[in-house]
């Protein structure tokens, strides 16, 4: 059931009415070989650990402001010390590349060889006062430390200078200050940027996005008796060409922690400018939705990168990405 807040509660109670619920992710043609995942902070963490998961499947992922699958090691303490600010210790990307090729040789992620000409695009602005360089550096230096599993793995890594935030054209907070909805009015197009990083030249210029904002139901591809702590609705952003047939890439993109939709509204699924360039593209945008809680801790709705549902959480068995997997295959894009 949809869950109501302030006026709109009372409004239902004296009307005696219930919201719509969400219809669910409709099927379409997606193209196996164009879907990627992208994300800020702690997106960028839920990110990785999707593409390590299937890189069997995926074409690549583009990290903002974001640090080294595995970091955490299922420890808020570390997620909050050396993954975020670099102390008391940097991340280790030779520990944390011998953890992945462990869990490869188990299953528990794709076989390393998934990462052969797939695409890793790392943006991380100079001001920013959250994340420490050091810790997108570890994040670099892992995925080149995997170079000889995959034969034709780019890395990128930009920057600039901007805050904590993902950089727009026009869109959101002061550009160095930051602060809700945490996208960045800082003239620069990082959505424009990461979508040619992972599915080439455009062959055009954006405009305004043209296609369609659907909301969709998330609790429908949850598993019986499981809670992946997720919003219940998430976002779909569908080109005009994509609703009418044609064969489309897939970008999962995952909000940063307090830039769900209960926080900021629509902003980060309408702003952040990946929408008007999906249009280019011909790529949808699967815009997923984490929620707040206090058990577990995770009042920021931020996406499991430490552990808070459950030991397998950046594993293919973990809550979040089990979900996924289920949307995807729903929506036409099977990662299993």
């Amino acid at each position: 059931m949809a869950r109501f807040s302030g006026g709109l509660l009372a409004i239902a109670v004296l009307c005696g009415c219930a919201a719509e619920p969400a219809p669910p992710l409709p099927a379409l043609a997606i193209d196996a070989d164009r879907i990627a995942v992208a994300g800020l902070s702690s997106g960028a963490y839920m990110a990785t650990q999707v593409h390590f998961a299937w890189s069997d499947r995926l074409r690549g992922a583009a990290l903002v402001a974001g640090g080294p699958y595995g970091c955490a090691g299922g420890s808020l303490d570390t997620a909050l010390g050396p993954c975020i600010e670099a102390k008391p210790f940097t991340p280790d990307p030779e520990r944390l590349a011998k953890k992945l090729r462990e869990r490869a040789v188990r299953g528990d992620i794709a076989p390393l060889s998934g990462l052969a000409g797939d695409r890793v695009w790392l943006l991380h602005g100079r001001e920013d006062q959250v994340v420490a360089a050091a810790v997108v550096d570890s994040a670099q230096q892992l995925y080149r430390q995997l170079g000889a599993d995959a034969p034709g793995l780019t890395v990128t890594r930009e920057t600039g200078d901007f805050g904590h935030v993902l950089p727009t054209l026009l869109a959101g907070a002061d550009c160095v200050a930051g602060g809700p909805p945490h996208l960045g009015a800082c003239g620069r197009d990082a959505a424009g940027e990461a979508m040619q990083a992972l599915f080439g030249e455009p062959g055009a210029e954006a405009g305004e996005a043209s296609g369609e904002l659907r909301r969709f139901g998330q609790e429908a591809y949850l598993e019986p008796g499981q809670d992946a702590q997720l919003a219940v609705d998430g976002y779909l952003y569908l080109p005009a060409a994509c609703a009418a047939g044609e064969r489309c890439g897939l970008l999962v993109a995952f909000h940063g922690c307090e830039q769900n939709a209960d926080r900021v509204g629509e902003a980060f699924v309408r702003d952040a400018g990946f929408n008007r360039w999906a249009d280019v593209h011909r790529v949808v945008v699967l815009y997923p939705q984490a929620r707040s809680s206090y058990l577990p801790l995770n009042p920021k709705a931020c996406w499991d990168w430490w552990g808070y549902t459950g030991p397998d959480y950046d594993t293919r068995r973990g809550a979040q990405l089990r979900w996924l997997a289920s949307a995807m295959a729903a929506i036409g894009a099977p990662l299993q």
